[in-house]
């Protein structure tokens, strides 16, 4: 289909108001985690976690992030869960040496855990991602709804050690699945007293779907549009676009029959992420700022020229 203008959003945090639409925002990943899928242990140590963690917030800044999203806990199949307090332990500290450092820096926390939020936007967060669209914490939605804060609502289809058992999506059926249950979270998060102008939504590239079950939800991303809701991606290195660099005749020399590693899967990542702008993506989240912020500079200019 034609490539269509995206939608413009005023989208109201704790205490500012960002602007989308105009331009593609590009949210920096920092996991402060001994065991996300791509970076575990990058940016955490227990004796060193501030100081590696502002380190990579300060670079992502400089390289145009408008948005960090700390992360304490790995959702990747078969990673250790936290208790809160230990999830906290890890990202308030981050918190707190980032806007020591940039005050006026715009801070996402990416917890499914209510007392974490609340903690978080205590210490001066302005946005609560919950990968599980509020369903993995009953007290989510109204924690939300009391602290003010932005709200991102994920699609997530089962929790990460189902995700292997889950029974297979035919293509047909993994956009309108997401576009099903992102309504049920999105009436239950404004339901709990949430406005819809503080939410975001973001329909969850590989949080059960696997591998090629993925593509017919980039594919009919645009559909997302019916909602009139800004729309968030995460699509940074993903298994699944490993998988189809790992396929590519094009690429068997180079590869060997071994997946790419993280670092060789930026120029897929780039793709993908501008062809998410495209089809109306507002923000991108992402683990290589510098390289998305420049793929969006170029996607806006195309959809400025319709």
């Amino acid at each position: 289909m034609p490539f269509a203008p995206r939608s413009h959003h005023d989208w109201h945090l704790r205490t500012r108001t960002v602007a989308l639409g105009e331009r593609t925002i590009v949210m920096g990943i920092l996991n402060v985690t001994p065991d996300s899928f791509s970076d575990g242990s990058l940016f955490y140590s227990p004796h060193h976690a501030p100081e590696r963690a502002l380190e990579q917030a300060l670079k992502m800044l400089d390289e145009g992030a408008t948005i960090l999203d700390i992360g304490g806990e790995s959702t990747r199949p078969n990673a250790t869960p936290l208790t809160a307090d230990e999830e906290q332990s890890r990202i308030l500290p981050a918190i707190e040496s980032i806007l020591k450092e940039k005050p006026t820096s715009i801070l996402s926390v990416d917890t499914f855990h209510a007392t974490t939020a609340r903690r978080a936007i205590d210490a001066g967060a302005e946005i609560v991602n919950d990968v599980s669209g509020h369903l993995w914490d009953p007290d989510m939605s109204v924690t939300c709804a009391q602290l003010g804060c932005g709200a991102i609502l994920m699609h997530t289809r089962g929790r990460p050690h189902d995700w292997p058992s889950l029974p297979p999506l035919a293509p047909h059926e993994t956009a309108p699945l997401v576009l099903t249950e992102l309504a049920e979270r999105l009436e239950a998060a404004t339901t709990a007293g949430i406005p819809r102008n503080k939410i975001v939504l973001d329909p969850g590239f590989g949080f059960g779907k696997r591998l090629d079950e993925n593509y017919p939800l980039l594919a009919h991303l645009s559909d997302l549009r019916q909602f009139n809701l800004p729309i968030l991606v995460g699509i940074s290195r993903k298994g699944f676009l490993a998988n189809t660099l790992s396929q590519s005749p094009s690429l068997s020399v180079l590869l060997d029959g071994a997946s790419p590693s993280m670092e060789d899967r930026l120029h897929a990542t780039t793709a993908a992420n501008v062809a998410a702008i495209l089809s109306g993506a507002h923000i991108i989240r992402t683990h290589d700022v510098r390289p998305a912020v420049e793929a969006a500079a170029i996607a806006d200019r195309i959809l400025a020229a319709l």
